[in-house]
């Protein structure tokens, strides 16, 4: 199903060619003054210069041969050369019935779908998820999902970070506490036992702790570093102690993405790509790459056009050992070797843009990955609080995602005491509620951008909200319910009549949106368009509820029409929030 932006321009390129030009000329936007229209076309003021003409007078040529068109209610030309359009209610009304019979709402799916991996998770092992962690979850799930919705193989990797000196600090800790334990006994010859020696509480506290010490004290940090390069060596106690590590903080993370409605494919790890690093190395070598450089292994990939300076790629230290930049290039060996993907998307802090860009570029010229395969680096902006500087609590330390998640969900109850509804409905609709408010007040902004986390505002009932969106599309099943109470039966497949009123237009011109949006969101990887198209149809769908009496209408045809269009707005309404990783509860 084609999008009414091209309809549109099918029609002008026809009159462009017909008036004597070239149809290039023919681009329609929507109007920068929706005051006077509802789409432009700017091109008469292009192909002036190149006909040596008046701008009006191309125009006026193009607007004369469309004049007799059933699709507009209007096309004028306007000086110097605006070709100014208002579509009929016959052709809109007729858009929106295509809309709610296509299973896309009008998107098309790709003829040719990609295989795409997207980077989105970034946590480490043995600690809890903060704020820190949600824009990577969040924006990275909503592009994981817009992109699987136009029918792309999209694989999500959570991409753990397992394999560095944190691992080291904990089995150090573990050993000044508990030196008894057999995972220190390099004699032992017998199987390691089943269950952990630690809870994930007990991680949370050794880590910390293990971190603060080794910085006063380097004995500490030398015996942290020599049992990480043991455990990456194979020692086998460690190797258990670290699988212990890995389980018991994999649950946890489960437990805590699962409530932010996020799911991975793959539950990756750093470690996992360390069986391609030392071919990757050795590639590198014998290929002329790589050169030593104070001892170090490196690969330069400083450009001639380059303004600024881009550092050399490190790839092992000059003791040997691995870096985060080796670990990342072997997982692109790795992908490259899984999944062969056409694109590979990392959504990860924007302050990380240096690193990824000596990566990308590492890769590509040490043919770890070809021109055919697009690396795509997402950098996303700070959530800050009201002091402008990032997220903290009270005290100053970094909130966890878990006490985030509840905090807001009890606001929204206390906002919520009033409802009459059993506990367990209050319950769940108080979860996705709370939830809409922080993803929804995270994704609505351009996530390049720093944006400040403000729980009032963010879960307010009105304004651009995930709250407000969510009672909107509550508000559309509430009807649909009133429906069945009235006994009153519209087939699904009813007609939606061409607009009687203004309200009913603005309805159909935000629906008319849709794939054009989610086209753009897909292509840029830019979640907050669709945040956009959901604010405007919910706006203008409200000011449509409020401004007409649906089912007290006593114009059947006209009330049918009204419910056949509430019916797609709700339909899309949930599709949209679902690309974002929402739900809507019943009640609200």
């Amino acid at each position: 199903m084609k999008n009414i932006m091209s309809l549109l321009q099918e029609e002008l390129s026809a009159a462009f060619e017909k008036a004597g030009y070239e149809k290039k000329y023919a681009k329609v936007t929507l109007s920068n003054r929706p005051d006077l229209c509802q789409y432009q076309c700017n091109g008469a003021l292009a192909a002036a210069k190149q006909y040596h003409k008046a701008p009006i007078q191309i125009a006026n040529e193009v607007v004369d041969s469309l004049s007799q068109s059933d699709t507009f209610q209007e096309i004028v030309a306007q000086m110097p050369g605006f070709i100014n359009m208002t579509v009929s209610d016959a052709f809109l009304a007729d858009f929106m019935n295509k809309m709610n019979e296509d299973e896309l709402f009008g998107c098309d799916k790709a003829e040719q779908p990609e295989t795409i991996v997207i980077d989105y998770g970034g946590a480490n092992v043995a600690k809890p998820l903060h704020v820190g962690h949600l824009r990577s979850a969040v924006i990275g799930e909503s592009i994981k999902r817009t992109a699987r919705y136009l029918g792309h193989k999209v694989i999500g990797d959570v991409h753990l970070g397992d394999w560095g000196l944190q691992i080291g600090l904990i089995i150090t800790e573990l050993k000044h506490r508990q030196p008894e334990l057999v995972y220190f006994d390099e004699s032992y010859a017998g199987e390691y036992p089943a269950e952990p020696p630690f809870t994930m509480a007990d991680l949370e506290e050794i880590y910390p702790y293990a971190s603060g010490y080794s910085k006063e004290h380097e004995d500490y940090k030398e015996e942290a570093q020599t049992a990480t390069a043991e455990l990456q060596a194979g020692r086998k106690g460690y190797l258990a102690l670290w699988q212990h590590i890995i389980n018991v903080s994999v649950a946890d993370l489960r437990k805590i993405y699962t409530r932010l409605n996020v799911d991975f494919d793959l539950w990756k790890k750093e470690s996992d790509a360390q069986p391609y690093i030392p071919q990757m190395v050795q590639d590198m070598k014998d290929g002329g790459y790589a050169h030593i450089d104070q001892g170090a292994l490196v690969v330069d990939v400083q450009e001639e056009t380059d303004t600024k300076e881009i550092p050399p790629c490190m790839i092992l230290k000059s003791n040997g050992a691995t870096l985060y930049n080796t670990t990342d290039l072997a997982t692109i060996v790795e992908r490259r070797k899984l999944f062969d993907p056409s694109r590979i998307i990392y959504v990860v802090d924007k302050r990380q843009s240096l690193y990824f860009e000596q990566v990308f570029r590492c890769a590509r010229k040490t043919k770890i990955i070809g021109e055919d395969v697009d690396l795509i680096f997402v950098g996303f902006g700070t959530m800050n609080g009201k002091d402008g500087k990032p997220f903290k609590t009270r005290d100053g330390g970094v909130l966890r995602l878990e006490q985030l998640l509840g905090d807001v969900e009890e606001q929204v109850r206390n906002k919520m005491a009033d409802r009459d509804m059993p506990e367990d409905v209050l319950k769940d609709a108080a979860a996705k509620i709370g939830l809409a408010a922080i993803k929804y007040g995270d994704l609505s902004n351009q996530a390049s951008k720093d944006y400040v986390f403000d729980v009032e505002r963010f879960t307010s009932f009105e304004g651009n909200t995930g709250p407000y969106i969510l009672y909107t599309i509550v508000r559309t099943k509430s009807l649909m319910a009133k429906l069945q109470a009235n006994d009153i039966r519209v087939a699904e497949d009813a007609k939606i009549l061409p607009a009687q009123n203004k309200t009913v237009t603005d309805v159909m011109l935000a629906l008319s949106k849709w794939s054009d949006t989610v086209s753009a969101a897909y292509q840029e990887q830019a979640p907050h368009k669709i945040c956009q198209f959901v604010y405007e149809l919910c706006d203008a769908y409200n000011k449509f509820y409020h401004e007409n009496k649906i089912l007290a209408n006593e114009n059947v045809a006209e009330r049918d029409s009204w419910i056949a269009l509430s019916r797609l707005v709700g339909k899309v309404l949930e599709q949209a929030i679902d690309l974002l990783g929402l739900e809507a509860p019943d009640r609200m």
